[in-house]
């Protein structure tokens, strides 16, 4: 199926709250009422309970109690308020999905998205931006397991979705993986075009000039989250690491194999994400 043709699929693309798109739309407008937002956010019972679950939870390491959404914006401050919020829009967009274990997915991607934020930090880059890249880069998995299922199950059979070898057999296959139509979901979702290319250019980052540290902060992340999921040890780790990827955003081999907190220290309290 043609990319094109997958985007025509009306089940294809996930089922997002109106207020997400709004607030996806606050990064192309500069005028944008912040008091206008907070009402929409706290009318949506959903959303606003996830948003609190977060803000209060060990994640944020708040130093009091967070009671509501004015309250959050104000600790927290709107950028990340609007990522969370965004971010639990995208997490419930798809309720079943045939082949995929939802949770399990979800529970890589939040992975990926804190690993993200801390790599990002360390490499000075816009750790809001990371986290929210972060979450997002496998939706174009779910957009191609629910538009083209048949397609998807046969080669789920060959490599799961979060084998390293799939992007490659996916563009094999179809011409695009999943890294593709995830990059052309933010486009037509109007994120900013920072958000579209990170996600299009993390496969192999190193391939695309200028370099985009973005996608470098994605690319490792990736690669990490997965390497979580499928058990890699330390001398595993080591032995697969993007070197070449890390010395580019300026950071060295050990800040990722030793400094950083294991993944259950950077995720805790993000469950609340998953709802």
């Amino acid at each position: 199926m043609q990319l094109e043709a997958l985007f025509k699929q009306p089940q294809a693309l996930p089922a997002v709250p109106k207020i997400v798109h709004e607030l996806i739309d606050s990064f192309n407008n500069d005028d944008i009422s912040i008091d206008v937002i907070v009402r929409k956010i706290a009318a949506d019972p959903v959303l606003s309970a996830r948003l609190l679950r977060l803000g209060n939870s060990a994640y944020y390491h708040v130093s009091r109690s967070i009671g509501t959404v004015h309250d959050a914006v104000a600790m927290l401050g709107f950028v990340t308020v609007r990522t969370l919020v965004i971010s639990s829009g995208l997490t419930g967009g798809y309720k079943t999905m045939p082949g995929m274990d939802l949770n399990k997915f979800w529970r890589y991607s939040m992975h990926t998205a804190a690993v993200a934020r801390w790599v990002a930090k360390a490499a000075n880059q816009n750790v809001d931006l990371a986290f929210t890249v972060g979450l997002m880069h496998g939706i174009g998995q779910l957009v191609m397991h629910a538009g083209m299922p048949e397609q998807m199950l046969h080669l789920d059979k060959l490599a799961s979705p979060l084998d390293p070898r799939r992007i490659d057999m996916e563009s094999t296959s179809f011409g695009y993986s999943f890294a593709n139509v995830g990059a052309e979901l933010a486009k037509q979702w109007k994120f900013p075009p920072t958000f579209s290319e990170a996600i299009a250019n993390f496969p192999d980052p190193l391939s695309h000039t200028p370099f985009d540290p973005v996608a470098g902060v994605l690319h490792l992340s990736a690669w990490r989250a997965r390497a979580e999921h499928n058990g890699l040890d330390g001398d595993e780790l080591a032995a697969t690491l993007p070197t070449e990827v890390c010395l580019k955003l300026g950071l060295k081999p050990e800040t990722l194999l030793t400094d950083m907190p294991p993944l259950s220290e950077l995720c805790e309290g993000m469950e609340a994400l998953l709802g």
